[in-house]
């Protein structure tokens, strides 16, 4: 029966005749590859499946996905609550963290505005020779935000603390989220002592520049209210002071905050509020944190 099949018959089977039998045995590395293959598919799967965090334009396209995969993995991302915002350039999300609720920000790679990104981004020391495409964009401008947190938290500012940065993922403090209604803004308030949230906001760009930053978009829409206090978000745009426009950056902060004080009852102008705030000597240093 050997024959009718082709098969070599034992006893005339000549040397290097015979079947080597073949490893095949798993090594820990690849059954754990696979195993975390398999883990992943499964969580892209669940996480495309949750109708509430079904977005437009592919902000959860597989390397996003990957991303988020990774910040569960190291724990700082865990179950995932609904949006909290969505904006044309990036998504705002709830999820549990290690040590109670957070904020998820992603940032839409195909739908970002990239050439006005890379204005704030241009002269920037901390991204020097950044290739000149949305994706590398898009994703220097997610640790910048991150890098500008780290900054201003340091140096004593009232932000959302930063927690972790993946691609074109950023998870932060959730601030002043309860029973599904988010922190007023400060323009959304009434102010009942205006000088005294003058005098803080004022001295949080103060210290903002002393560390080497510039907003570049503060106004009453990027503070909010959280428990009596005053929370600057928003500091992806923000440029340090070796930034070729920094100082006009500086200018219309300091021009958008007097207006609204003003409207308060606060004597003040731009110029006057620029003023204090540069009496600081900046933080000469403009390499990444």
């Amino acid at each position: 029966m050997s024959e009718d099949y082709g098969f070599v018959d034992e006893e005339m089977a000549e040397p290097g005749d015979e079947f080597e039998e073949i490893e095949v045995a798993d090594t820990e590395a690849d059954s754990t590859a696979r195993k975390q293959d398999r883990e992943f598919d499964e969580f892209r799967k669940r996480l495309k499946n949750v109708e509430r965090l079904k977005v437009e334009q592919g902000a959860f396209d597989d390397a996003t996905l990957g991303a988020l995969y990774k910040l569960v993995q190291d724990g700082h991302v865990g179950a995932f609550g609904g949006p909290l915002s969505t904006g044309k350039e990036a998504n705002v999300y709830e999820a549990r963290g290690e040590a109670g609720d957070v904020a998820v920000k992603i940032y839409r790679i195909n739908a970002s505005d990239f050439r006005q990104m890379r204005e704030y981004l241009a002269g920037d020391p901390r991204f020097e020779g950044l290739e000149d495409n949305k994706k590398s964009t898009v994703l220097a401008w997610t640790r910048k935000e991150f890098a500008n947190l780290k900054r201003a938290e340091k140096a004593g500012v009232r932000v959302p603390e930063p927690i972790a940065v993946q691609r074109n993922v950023l998870v932060m403090e959730l601030v002043g989220q309860a029973d599904e209604r988010r922190a007023p803004r400060l323009a959304e308030v009434d102010v009942e002592n205006p000088q005294q949230a003058y005098e803080v906001v004022r001295e949080y760009m103060r210290r903002l520049y002393a560390a080497g930053l510039v907003h570049g978009d503060l106004s009453e829409y990027n503070m909010i209210v959280h428990e009596g206090e005053l929370v600057i978000i928003d500091m992806g745009q923000a440029v340090t002071v070796h930034h070729p426009n920094s100082e006009e950056f500086l200018e219309r902060d300091c021009k958008n905050v007097a207006a609204f004080f003003s409207r308060q009852g606060i004597d003040v102008t731009g110029e006057e509020l620029e003023a204090y705030v540069t009496e600081a000597e900046p933080e000469p240093s403009g390499e990444p944190e």
